[in-house]
């Protein structure tokens, strides 16, 4: 049995930081489906879903503040607190910026939703999702494998992400003649790609801690 299964063995079981990872996780996953129904959805349902996705992202940001605050007062936590708190900022984040380009959607009142948008929210709904699969395995540490290809799948579609953002960007330029409505596009789609590249960022807090414990 290696040291770090002698430690788990030992250690009591978490009854506080493995129950704000899993709401986490499942707040991150509703929140970019909710985003990816609202550029999906007519532009007559899209305000409401949109809110909808402000009022995710201060309940996620809310969870983060209590995981801070725990690691503030507890004296054993189930992995390194530099790993905890990195992992919590890092959800916090993807939610800011998946919160900034819904915001920016309304405050911009963008009605024409371009297939790259749809195509950034739809790669921001996959790597939430593997996002949270990733934090649902903590709580166990068994299956390392499970963690490390939900790592993989997060990098493959950061990367397929950049490909949609830098092809519609050249598009916007090319095609968009019209300077505020090249830089409406250009900043609400910036906001997606910063999600994903946040997804990859959890991702490599997630690789650390599948390496402390293999």
């Amino acid at each position: 049995m290696s040291l770090n299964s002698i430690f788990q063995f030992l250690v009591p079981k978490d009854k506080v930081f493995y129950p704000l990872f899993e709401q986490a996780a499942n707040k991150i996953k509703t929140l970019s489906q909710t985003l990816h129904e609202a550029v999906n959805a007519p532009a007559k349902e899209r305000d409401k879903l949109l809110r909808d996705v402000e009022v995710l992202k201060q309940e996620i940001e809310a969870i983060a503040q209590t995981t801070r605050v725990e690691l503030g007062t507890n004296f054993i936590t189930p992995f390194d607190r530099e790993d905890i708190h990195n992992l919590i900022t890092g959800v916090d984040a993807i939610a800011d910026n998946l919160s900034d380009a819904a915001s920016r959607m309304r405050l911009y009142q963008i009605d024409k939703v371009t297939k790259p948008l749809r195509k950034l929210t739809e790669a921001n709904l996959e790597a939430c999702s593997e996002v949270s699969k990733g934090l649902m395995q903590l709580k166990d540490m068994k299956n390392l494998d499970v963690l490390a290809e939900v790592c993989k799948n997060i990098s493959r579609l950061e990367r397929k992400a950049d490909k949609v953002f830098d092809k519609a960007v050249a598009d916007i330029f090319e095609n968009e003649h019209d300077a505020i409505e090249i830089i409406k596009y250009k900043e609400v789609m910036m906001a997606l790609e910063s999600a994903t590249d946040s997804c990859r960022n959890v991702a490599n807090v997630l690789e650390a801690v599948t390496v402390k414990y293999a």
